[in-house]
């Protein structure tokens, strides 16, 4: 029988500089679970889960692998239940992120984007129910 809280789908992206993507993700709140580097201390895949459930996966630009993205293209939201201090942390980390915004439908969102330029928002929307 399958865990129901087990992440099974996990967004994933590019990097030109992994180390430093992993280092901002980890300032707003993520946990690096896992890093596997090559020889030459290159991360080819990392784990970051986020506190709350989820997590993305990430490694450096692969130009000419089977499974490639422009490194800076990624947008991912994540549910965060204290998005004050998401906003604090990406502060704290040197980053610009929007103020925090009181949406229409009852969420409070920030945005920030890394040094690589992937968009990341924060919101206390956490999705409408599943049917059945």
């Amino acid at each position: 029988m399958s865990d129901p809280h087990r992440t099974t789908v996990w967004p994933a992206l590019q990097a030109h500089d992994p180390d430093l993507v992993i280092r901002t993700l980890v300032a707003l709140g993520f946990e690096e679970t896992a890093a596997y580097r090559d020889e030459a201390g290159v991360v080819q895949h990392a784990q970051l889960d986020w506190p709350e459930g989820g997590g993305v996966m990430l490694g450096c630009h692969k130009p000419d692998g089977p499974f490639t993205q422009q490194p800076g293209t990624t947008a991912a939201y994540v549910v965060a239940s204290d998005v004050d201090e998401v906003h604090r942390r990406a502060v704290d980390a040197g980053l610009d992120p929007s103020p925090v915004v009181e949406q229409d439908y009852g969420s409070r969102e920030v945005r920030v984007t890394d040094p690589e330029g992937n968009q990341w928002s924060f919101g206390t929307y956490a999705g409408e129910p599943r049917r059945g």
